[in-house]
C-alpha cells in the first residue's frame, strides 16, 4: 500500500517531530508512507481576501502533487468523521479494492481552496474542533497506524 500526505508547512515544534518520526516508524512495516511538504504562502493577514490568495497559491501546488490513480482524502472540519474501526475498514477498502494508493491532503493555516476540494474522493473531520496542522499531522498518522493494527488484528487498539 502507499500512502502520501501532502501538508502545507513544516513542523516546527520538536516534540511533534519526535510524535512524526514515531509514527513514521511504526507505519512503515506496514505501508510505503511519503510526506510531502509544501511551503506556506507567507500570508500574515487574516483578511478574507488574503487568505483566499493564500488557499489559491497553496492549492495549486497542491493540485500539481495530486495523482490521479490514488484515492484522494482531504481534511476538513466540515468532513465526515468515522470511528476507527470505520476508518480501518476504509483503508482496508482502499488498499484492496480501489488500487491501494492514497492521498491525504493537510491544509495550512488558512484551510484549503475549494479548487483543491473538488479533487476529494473523501472529505474527512477528526473533530469539530478545530486542531492546528501541525497537531493534526499526528493524529492522523495515529489513526492511520492504529487502522493497520485493526486490520492486521494487533493488540494496539484494544
Amino acid at each position: 500500500m502507499k500512502i502520501r500526505i501532502i501538508q502545507i508547512g513544516k513542523t516546527k515544534k520538536q516534540y511533534l517531530q519526535d510524535a512524526e518520526r514515531e509514527y513514521l516508524k511504526r507505519i512503515q512495516s506496514f505501508a510505503d508512507l511519503e510526506i510531502i511538504t509544501i511551503k506556506e504562502s507567507g500570508l500574515n493577514s487574516n483578511s478574507e481576501s488574503e487568505r483566499k490568495v493564500a488557499q489559491i497559491e497553496e492549492g495549486k501546488t497542491i493540485i500539481e502533487n495530486l495523482k490521479t490513480n490514488h484515492f484522494t482524502i482531504i481534511l476538513d472540519e466540515k468532513g465526515q468523521q468515522f470511528t476507527s474501526k470505520d476508518f480501518a475498514s476504509k483503508i482496508q477498502d482502499i488498499r484492496d479494492f480501489q488500487g491501494g494508493k492514497i492521498d491525504f491532503i493537510i491544509g495550512g493555516s488558512f484551510g484549503l481552496s475549494e479548487e483543491v476540494k473538488k479533487y476529494a474522493n473523501l472529505i474527512l473531520s477528526f473533530s469539530k474542533f478545530t486542531f492546528t496542522h501541525e497537531h493534526i499531522r499526528i493524529l492522523l498518522l495515529e489513526q492511520i497506524y492504529r487502522s493497520f493494527t485493526i486490520i492486521n488484528n494487533k493488540t494496539y487498539h484494544y
